[in-house]
């Protein structure tokens, strides 16, 4: 398996990261990879993430027929998506390992999320504690928050090569 273009630093990355370097890191794929980019990358810190909502997405086709909404577990999907990613560049070998949601302890939807909207994904580590770690994050459109969660998640061993 290919290694990741990131190596472990101590400065936030200014490194995009496509769709198909994401899916060497997350085992998500497609309709269940809600991410199309990584921004910035700040390893055992902060993540920024982009999701490109498009109309042709599978979930709208049941999800309000007629006046398409992103469903908003997707939207905390997408934001734990990102939360894993920068999880899993906190270990030597990020594709060995996986991220589990554990529990959200707080989720927050303020506006909805239509095609043509553009996700933006703000992540920060708050701790890493007893192999559990704390992630708040946000979502953005247009500069405006669209959702908010904190959440806990576990890294665990990957036991297929994906």
């Amino acid at each position: 398996m290919e290694k990741t273009r990131i190596e472990k630093k101590n400065y936030k990355q200014k490194i995009v990261f496509n769709t198909d370097e994401i899916k060497r890191i997350l085992p998500h794929r497609d309709p269940f990879l809600f991410l199309d980019q990584i921004l910035e990358l700040d390893p055992g810190k902060s993540v920024v993430a982009i999701k490109n909502v498009t109309g042709k997405e599978e979930f709208f086709k049941g999800h309000f027929p007629g006046q398409p909404i992103m469903p908003g577990v997707l939207v905390l999907e997408a934001m734990a998506q990102a939360g894993g990613f920068l999880l899993l560049h906190m270990v030597e070998d990020p594709t060995k390992k996986l991220m589990y949601l554990s529990t959200i302890e707080r989720a927050k939807f303020r506006k909805q999320v239509v095609p043509g909207d553009q996700l933006r994904f703000e992540l920060n580590l708050l701790k890493v504690r007893l192999g559990s770690s704390k992630i708040a994050g946000k979502a953005y459109v247009n500069g405006e928050v669209v959702a908010e969660m904190t959440f806990l998640a576990t890294l665990a061993d990957r036991k297929v090569d994906q």
